[in-house]
């Protein structure tokens, strides 16, 4: 029977307010809990951490990665306990990935921008292996104004990449303000059309739309695919929903439980 992703969103958040009672960057995390629910439990090929048919997932916003360490300890790569030991002195959970410091953890990343043209690398490599595993990015929308991200994007279009898909978690806020303020979301599609890109653009928190979107990948035959989705940061907790505080913010142990009860409503 296929797993339940609304129900594993929530819990993903669960784990993120939890764990980020130590720690920025919680609405980062929020934002994309949707999205990494339905690719580790619907989409991506990825049974055990060290198949070597596995897809790869590429975490290029590497400050959200409490998620994915919730996402991971969820499919049983290791246990949930851990979790409790995030950001604590000489704990494997860092607060940016750390290639092996727990299973499934592909790509050391931490500086923006870094992470599709990795991702290219590795694509390219499974081309040059004839292997079939496809490799997935998640970045953040203020992070496509890094001038690597189009390098890369020209070089997977120049290369017939259609085993990578990129994502974007278009949640509209980073460090210092609006995305739309600085680099608007509107241009992201038109550029990597001009790339020669297969692109979408749906609701990131739609199971249903991510699930036919990530399905149908790729969406031009020998292209890079990318999906722009759009988000809220915070999502899940009314508090927290398109507010740059949480991009700063740590939960306070006050606010713990009643944001904990909420993400228990399922409404939201």
């Amino acid at each position: 029977m296929a797993a339940n992703t609304i129900d594993i969103a929530a819990a993903i958040r669960k784990d993120v307010v939890c764990m980020h009672c130590k720690g920025t960057n919680v609405g980062s995390a929020m934002s994309c809990a949707d999205i990494l629910a339905v690719l580790y439990f619907d989409v991506l090929r990825l049974d055990r951490p060290d198949d070597p048919q596995r897809d790869r997932f590429v975490l290029s916003k590497g400050h959200a990665v409490s998620a994915v360490y919730s996402a991971l300890s969820l499919k049983g790569f290791f246990p949930r306990g851990l979790l409790g030991s995030y950001l604590v002195d000489g704990s494997p959970l860092t607060g940016h990935p750390s290639r092996g410091s727990v299973p499934g953890i592909e790509v050391s990343c931490g500086s923006l921008g870094h992470g599709i043209a990795i991702a290219v690398g590795m694509a390219r490599a499974a081309k040059l292996d004839g292997r079939a595993h496809r490799v997935f990015v998640l970045c953040g929308d203020g992070e496509l104004q890094e001038g690597s991200v189009w390098e890369a994007a020209m070089m997977a279009a120049r290369m017939g990449l259609d085993n990578l898909t990129v994502i974007v978690d278009a949640n509209n806020l980073q460090g210092y303000g609006r995305s739309e303020d600085i680099q608007p979301i509107e241009t992201f599609a038109p550029k990597f059309a001009a790339f020669r890109w297969g692109v979408r653009e749906i609701d990131g928190h739609d199971h249903a739309q991510l699930r036919d979107a990530l399905h149908a990948v790729p969406f031009t035959p020998g292209a890079p695919s990318a999906v722009i989705a759009r988000t809220v940061k915070g999502k899940g907790v009314a508090e927290m929903e398109d507010e740059l505080g949480w991009h700063y913010f740590s939960v306070p142990l006050a606010k713990l439980a009643p944001f904990v009860d909420e993400l228990g409503n399922g409404d939201r």
